[in-house]
């Protein structure tokens, strides 16, 4: 593949913000227009650049991953609220264990969650399909759960799946109208504090408003 040329500068210096179409290598054409990229850089090279599309569209993910990400922050946190503020109130979840509306699930995480030690929701990588105000989303996640087990020993709950939604943007605020939640894989092993017992001066994770993400920000507002 011959070597892609680099943008020419301003004469102040600075990239131009897009590039025109005619004067871009056919290489660096065809590596940008690879895989899903083809469609847009194709409506690049043929039509008018529309900006405001590009932005509403860059809006719309952005929103979109907010709804995502505060979901996983509210399930660590035992913050209802915050979970709640990811659907819409029609929507319907479906994640095994439970099936219903909107705040039906939101008591479930509440107390399915706040009977384990701890958790800790990571998101990975988020797919995203536009039509207009809707919207497919498949998120990967990995999720660690402590459990306490009744003869007084804990054990780590390993779950990894995806999070297929179709969500909706309504009265200007992206929400979810339909979750599914997709297991991939489950490991159940046994765990232990000692790490912790050890250490006693490390910062612990916490929850209903007592996390230190949650607690510094008193400090910094004084």
């Amino acid at each position: 593949m011959g070597r892609i040329a680099s943008n020419p500068h301003k004469p102040d210096g600075s990239r131009p913000l897009l590039r025109r179409p005619d004067d871009m290598p056919q290489p660096a054409y065809e590596v940008l227009a690879a895989g899903d990229g083809r469609q847009r850089m194709d409506r690049i090279a043929t039509a008018e650049f529309d900006l405001e599309a590009e932005i509403r569209d860059l809006a719309a993910r952005r929103d979109i991953t907010d709804v995502l990400q505060r979901y996983m922050r509210g399930l660590d946190r035992l913050d209802p609220a915050l979970v709640r503020s990811a659907f819409h109130a029609d929507a319907r979840i479906d994640v095994g264990l439970m099936q219903g509306g909107a705040d039906a699930y939101v008591a479930f995480t509440q107390t399915v969650l706040g009977g384990m030690t701890a958790t800790h929701h990571l998101l990975g990588q988020v797919r995203i399909e536009l039509d207009g105000n809707r919207a497919i989303a498949e998120s990967y996640f990995q999720a660690w759960q402590g459990v306490a087990t009744d003869d007084g020993g804990l054990r780590d709950l390993f779950i990894a799946g995806r999070y297929v939604d179709a969500l909706a943007c309504r009265d200007r605020r992206w929400g979810i109208v339909s979750r599914t939640l997709v297991t991939d894989w489950v490991r159940d092993e046994p765990g232990g504090a000692d790490f912790f017992t050890a250490n006693p001066a490390l910062v612990r994770g916490a929850r209903h408003g007592a996390d230190f993400s949650q607690t510094f920000r008193q400090g910094i507002d004084r």
